[in-house]
């Protein structure tokens, strides 16, 4: 049977960290955002935080809120005929998890999460996709409040607290695929 994780957590909690830990592990990993980055390429623009926002917004006027699900659909449909797990980097709202858990009953969330102060500092450091704490604490208040992203956390059927060293993050999630393999 084939297992699909949808990794939800607020920017900076680690969801990518944990995306790629799974890659290596050999499991198949598709990220939300790529759907953003290809609609702002397709569109000319580059990628900055109000580019990024411009776009969320306007695909979920086009199609609703699960828009990012919408379109992620047919990638984790061809995913799923070449991996028995899938992990889905970055779902956000209340609907693209309905949409999902309709078509993939077997949806499992795993929330990453990480108090602000730490996420902010991981966001102003990292290589791209940089937000100062301003833009960070914008962003987090535009995601719980306009784009419904606190069910899918409050929902989660598993949580780690990412706030120490990345080993310890590792020992966390190699302990979740024990948990999801059923051993």
């Amino acid at each position: 049977m084939n297992k699909i994780i949808a990794i939800v957590g607020m920017a900076g909690a680690g969801k990518t960290e944990a995306a790629n830990f799974f890659k290596e592990k050999g499991m198949g990993v598709l990220r939300f955002g790529l759907v953003i980055d290809e609609g702002l390429k397709s569109e000319g623009l580059p990628w900055t935080p109000e580019n990024n926002t411009y776009y969320r917004e306007k695909i979920r006027k086009d199609l609703g809120m699960a828009a990012v699900a919408i379109k992620m659909l047919p990638k984790i449909e061809r995913a799923l005929k070449n991996n028995k797990k899938i992990v889905l980097d970055g779902l956000y709202s209340w609907e693209e998890y309905l949409y999902l858990l309709d078509r993939m009953p077997s949806l499992f969330l795993l929330c990453i999460y990480a108090r602000p102060p730490i996420r902010y500092e991981r966001l102003a450091n990292r290589k791209e996709r940089q937000f100062t704490k301003e833009e960070a604490r914008k962003r987090d208040i535009h995601e719980l409040v306009a784009l419904n992203k606190g069910g899918p956390i409050a929902l989660a059927n598993y949580l780690i607290k990412n706030e120490t060293t990345i080993e310890d993050f590792y020992k966390e999630l190699e302990r979740f695929l024990k948990i999801v393999d059923g051993k």
